[in-house]
């Protein structure tokens, strides 16, 4: 246990600094965008704070608090961060804090969305260290629901309404079915508790494992856009504002993996291991289908939409996988991919500020005028393409060796998906980047803002760092998995 509430700090600033801005005169604009742009760089900072803490020697988890909360039914307070965990939280620093960057030129009710904004990353701060279940599932929900409040009231107005019910009515079933399997666990032990470690030290029988790991794992995979439970995420992708997006498809589909991790293989890892094959099949539709309707599509927010769909297939098949390689790449890609899709959704709400379009076909020239927005989406085009050098490499990799010790044949279908994402991924490019400027773009296509600059140019060092230099997060993540390998004993 650790005397400096740090892991506390992290879950409970935004949610206090939300509140704060709420007391802030809505005229006071400057002073509310000011306020906001600290409470990101905090998070970023206190979660960076937690990443350089971990003593990985000692391994397992640390950071840890514990505190009674409600023991009459087995419920407490604990939270604490291992190799899995840890690069999450500090994905989620990362979404933040960019995130706020890019969305400081709101300027319809921006104290209401910021505020709502950082209720958010705390609920998903709070899930990514929740060491008990019924904590879990508090933060989840506290991650949830605000994003229809943004959705509905800052997204694309054409489909915003109709995209906000269908994903919070989708989140809420899944989040439903999840909690009905998990109460089961818990009151089939003989004294009830909600503790995740002793949940996990509990070893439920197998039948009851079979017959649970369904209810928690497709639960919470609803929300990681497992198909055929995807449905909600490209609208909900495509309607969201630029910094909503950002967290969306960078954080918060990493949620629903890690909670169907967490919650649904490290508590029953019988069951995983019986009900895995299907799993693969999905996971690989997830892959392929994500990567061809991407290449179909003309509206560039909606690209972005399905590949991150594709992508979240590959954590998927690392967990499906069920040996160290795998675990070990979907843990990497879970961070790989938040980035790279939030560097991604960073672009496309840059292009479309300036541009008023989003279909292809009406867009073109723009690296002329938007250099740091081209090479931006260029970057994370090859981290996305598994490009030696890039995140995406390093993330990739592992989960192919994995899946190629589970299943060659899937292996080999997985990687079409990598040929049909270059194919869609360079295709964008030109047509958007290059080319000629048309027409009626000439007067809106103005240069990055320093804020703007800033937020992409971070992304990319992520992306780039972890690829060329993938010290500073695979052992960590290595030293995740080795504890994972021992709870499921393959």
């Amino acid at each position: 246990m650790t005397s400096f509430p740090l892991l506390s700090l992290l879950v409970f600033l935004p949610m206090g600094s939300a509140l704060v801005l709420l007391l802030i005169p809505a005229g006071r604009v400057r002073a509310v965008r000011g306020f906001a742009l600290t409470v990101g760089a905090a998070a970023l900072a206190l979660s960076a704070a937690a990443y350089l803490s971990y003593d990985l020697r000692a391994g397992g988890y640390q950071l840890e608090e514990a505190a009674a909360w409600i023991p009459r039914w087995g419920i407490g307070y604990h939270v604490g961060v291992n190799g899995i965990s840890l690069p999450l939280v500090l994905l989620n620093g990362i979404a933040v804090f960019t995130g706020t960057l890019v969305s400081l030129g709101i300027d319809e009710r921006p104290r209401e969305f910021f505020a709502l904004l950082f209720f958010l990353a705390s609920g998903v701060f709070g899930v990514f260290v929740a060491q008990d279940l019924f904590l879990l599932f508090f933060f989840y929900e506290i991650a949830v629901f605000p994003m229809y409040l943004l959705i509905a009231l800052w997204g694309w107005p054409k489909i915003r309404e109709y995209a906000a019910m269908k994903l919070t009515l989708y989140l809420f079933l899944g989040s439903m079915v999840a909690l009905i399997g998990a109460l089961v666990l818990v009151f089939s032990l003989a004294s009830p508790t909600f503790d995740l470690p002793a949940l996990e030290a509990a070893d439920f029988p197998p039948d009851l494992q079979r017959a649970v790991f369904p209810f928690v794992f497709l639960g919470f995979a609803v929300l990681g856009g497992l198909f055929p439970f995807h449905n909600w995420s490209p609208d909900g992708h495509a309607a969201a504002p630029t910094a909503v997006s950002m967290l969306h498809a960078g954080v918060l589909m990493k949620l629903g993996a890690f909670a169907a991790l967490r919650a649904g293989i490290l508590l029953m890892p019988e069951g995983a291991a019986f009900h895995m094959p299907w799993i693969l099949v999905l996971a690989l539709v997830n892959v392929l289908y994500g990567a061809l309707i991407a290449l179909a599509q003309t509206d560039f927010k909606y690209v972005i939409a399905f590949s991150s769909v594709s992508h979240m297939g590959l954590v998927m098949l690392g967990f499906a996988a069920l040996n160290p390689e795998g675990l070990l790449g979907a843990s990497l890609q879970m961070f790989s991919h938040g980035v790279m899709t939030a560097l991604f959704f960073a672009v496309v709400g840059m292009v479309y500020d300036r541009t008023h379009a989003r279909e292809i076909p009406a867009l073109g020239g723009l690296a002329g005028r938007m250099p740091l927005a081209a090479a931006a989406f260029l970057v994370g085009g090859l981290a996305s393409m598994g490009m030696p050098g890039f995140s995406g490499f390093i993330a990739e990799l592992p989960v192919f060796l994995g899946l190629w010790r589970a299943s060659p044949a899937a292996a080999v279908a997985a990687a079409l998906g990598i040929v049909v994402t270059a194919a869609y991924i360079l295709t964008v490019a030109r047509r958007v980047f290059f080319g000629r400027l048309p027409a009626e773009q000439e007067r809106g296509a103005t240069r990055l803002t320093a804020k703007e600059s800033m937020a992409l140019i971070l992304l990319m060092l992520f992306l780039v760092g972890m690829g060329v230099y993938p010290a500073w997060i695979a052992p960590l993540a290595e030293s995740g998995v080795q504890s994972l390998m021992r709870i499921i004993g393959n």
